[in-house]
Parts: structure tokens; C-alpha cells; sequence
């Protein structure tokens, strides 16, 4: 029996609720469809910020290359300046582990309310693809002047061949995938959005690369391109258009969090930092919530599905497909996705995956 070495990282505030709820859920998991989990516990996030000072170190980021997946809870802590955990934690570990890849689906489950009107599950089904080490994100640019009426600020969007070359061919080898399982003799295109009208440089080295690995290496896949600010409006409209989107850094944080909402909301959406060749880690899109620490009414599903998408990365996909079945059937006893709504608390919600397992 295969065993995978999981790194869990609960972190903050609620955290370690849902975190406890998706170990569950996998446990049933492991057990009906017979492979191990062995589960570490780290204690990184704002409270070992506040004892000692520390937040991760580079050995200890290196520590995590030992394990097969990471499993993040939350991480974000009241006492705590924003800023701080966000960067010197989950940054950090993605850049150092280089989980180039920020993977986010965007599924609309039967019995969720869509706020988008007249919109079905079968209307929303696609996954963005947001290149996840590279971009403005990368910290180039600086303050001079720093007070005074003449301040200067500069944040730099900085992107390489190799980077954008490895994202779209991430981007590709999945739609190829989602074209062969769909059998589809009108598949939807693969869809590159950027803002290349105004931002010409990045913009054009996005698109030339689109381009020219689409017609060298997957001419049977077809490809259109879209402006960020118009895509916006077509997620609104018309979600049915999109299966695979990729995208760039900052475009791309931005767009998924309206495709979180699209499908429901931060209650069910989940992601994941992924290295192809490397360590990935899986998290719940939702921050740490502290309000509704400790009272058993944060909504765990989107744990659940962090999970989920982490051991159908690992290559247990039968297991996935049980756990996106029973979180589909949870999502039509749920009266909401909304914490203090659901008409359940935390644990039960997670038993109800469970047993549906």
C-alpha cells in the first residue's frame, strides 16, 4: 500500500478547524480506496510569529521538500501586521519551493446559490491557470523620496521566456487533458488573458509565447486571447465560455477570486501552489476568519476540496472523484455556505463528507 508524506500547516484562526475536518474527510478517503497518509503537523502562522519572533526559516522550507504535499489551512492573524505572514510564509514558500503553478478551479455544485442569474452547474465549470512566481509580485521597483510630497513608488512586472514558457505549457497540457476526457467535438478554446493594448512588453511576450507554442506544439487546440478587464465582464455574463484560462500573476489574483464568487463563494473554493517536478502545496481560498474561531460554524468544504484537489495531484483519482461526488451531495443538504448559516456546525459538515466517502 502507497503511503504520502503530508506536510499540514493549520496556521490561523479557523485554520485548524477546517484543516481537521479535510484530514477527516482524506482519512475515509485512504481507507476506502486503500492507500496511507501520514500526516506531520508544523506549527507556522501568527501565533509562533508573536512567541518567538519567527516565521520560517530556509531550513525549514527545505525541511518541506521531504514531504510529498503540503496542506495549508489559513494563515493570517489579528495581531499581526497584514504583510507580514502573507509574505515571509506563503510567498516564501512558494518562491523557494517554486510552485510556479496557482491552480483554482471554479466549479459550481448542484443546490449552491450562484448569484449570477439563471446560471447552472453545467454553465460554470472551467480552471485558472495564474502564473504564481513571477510578475509584479517578484518585490522589483523601490521608494525614493519616502514622506514627502515628492514620493516615488515603483512595483516592476518582470517576467523571462522560461517562466511564461513553463506556465502556458502547464496551461496546455491541461486543456489537452479536459479535451480528451470530454470527448467534445466543439471544445472550448484555451484562453490567454493579459492587458497587451496597454501593457506592451509583458503583454506581448505573453502573447508571442501563446502563439507560437500553440501552433508548433498543439495545433489541434484552439486558442483566443482576451484583455483582463474584458474577461471580467465575461465571467459575469457568460462563465460557460471558459474552460482553461491562463494567465499572469496579478491578473490572475484578481480573476479568481470573482471565479470564487461566481461559484458560490470563499466557502468552497479551493487551490492549489503547484511544482509539477517538485513539492505543492493545497489550501482553502477563504482567509483565517477569526471572528469564528473555536465557535464551530466556519464552513470546512473548501478544506475539503484542498484536499481533494492535493490527492488527485498525488495520483489517487478515483479517491477525488468520491470526495467531489460527496462534497456535490453536501452542497444540496447545506441551506448555505455562509458560516452560522449552513444549518451545521464544522464537524458536522466534515462527518457528512465523510460518510458519504
Amino acid at each position: 500500500m502507497k503511503t504520502y508524506k503530508i506536510a499540514v500547516i493549520a496556521g490561523d484562526g479557523t485554520g485548524p478547524e477546517v484543516v481537521a475536518e479535510g484530514v477527516k474527510v482524506l482519512k475515509a478517503a485512504a481507507s476506502t480506496f486503500k492507500f496511507g497518509l501520514d500526516f506531520t503537523y508544523f506549527d507556522y502562522g501568527g501565533d509562533r510569529y508573536l512567541k518567538t519572533g519567527k516565521i520560517i526559516s530556509d531550513e525549514e522550507v527545505q525541511e518541506l521538500k521531504n514531504f510529498d504535499a503540503i496542506y495549508l489551512g489559513a494563515i493570517g492573524h489579528p495581531d499581526v501586521k497584514p504583510g507580514i505572514l502573507e509574505t515571509g510564509l506563503l510567498l516564501k514558500i512558494r518562491f523557494d519551493l517554486d510552485q510556479y503553478i496557482n491552480l483554482r478551479p471554479v466549479k459550481l455544485y448542484p443546490g449552491v446559490d450562484c448569484p449570477l442569474k439563471d446560471k447552472k452547474p453545467e454553465d460554470i465549470d472551467f480552471v485558472v491557470i495564474r502564473e504564481n512566481t513571477g510578475g509584479i509580485y517578484t518585490g522589483h521597483g523601490g521608494v525614493t523620496r519616502k514622506g514627502t510630497p515628492d514620493e516615488i513608488a515603483t512595483q516592476v512586472m518582470v517576467y523571462d521566456r522560461r517562466t511564461v514558457d513553463r506556465c502556458l505549457k502547464f496551461a496546455f497540457e491541461l486543456k489537452k487533458r479536459r479535451n480528451e476526457e470530454r470527448e467534445t467535438s466543439r471544445p472550448k478554446p484555451l484562453h490567454l488573458v493579459h492587458k497587451r493594448n496597454v501593457l506592451m512588453n509583458c503583454g506581448d511576450l505573453w502573447f508571442r509565447a501563446f502563439e507560437e507554442m500553440g501552433v508548433k506544439e498543439y495545433p489541434d487546440i484552439s486558442r483566443e486571447y482576451m484583455h483582463v478587464d474584458a474577461t471580467t465582464m465575461w465571467f459575469v455574463k457568460n462563465p460557460e465560455w471558459f474552460d482553461v484560462v491562463v494567465t499572469e500573476n496579478l491578473f490572475g489574483d484578481i480573476i479568481t477570486d470573482l471565479g470564487a464568487m461566481i461559484q458560490g463563494g470563499m466557502g468552497i473554493a479551493a487551490g492549489g501552489n503547484i511544482n509539477p517536478q517538485g513539492v505543492s502545496m493545497f489550501e482553502p481560498i477563504g482567509g483565517s476568519a477569526p471572528k469564528y474561531t473555536g465557535k464551530k460554524m466556519i464552513n470546512p468544504l473548501a478544506a475539503i476540496e484542498a484536499g481533494r484537489m492535493m490527492i488527485d495531484f498525488l495520483g489517487e483519482h478515483k479517491a477525488a472523484s468520491a470526495i467531489e461526488q460527496a462534497v456535490a451531495q453536501a452542497c444540496t443538504k447545506l441551506k448555505s455556505l455562509s458560516a452560522g448559516k449552513m444549518g451545521y456546525n464544522t464537524e458536522e459538515v466534515g462527518d457528512m463528507v465523510a460518510s458519504a466517502v
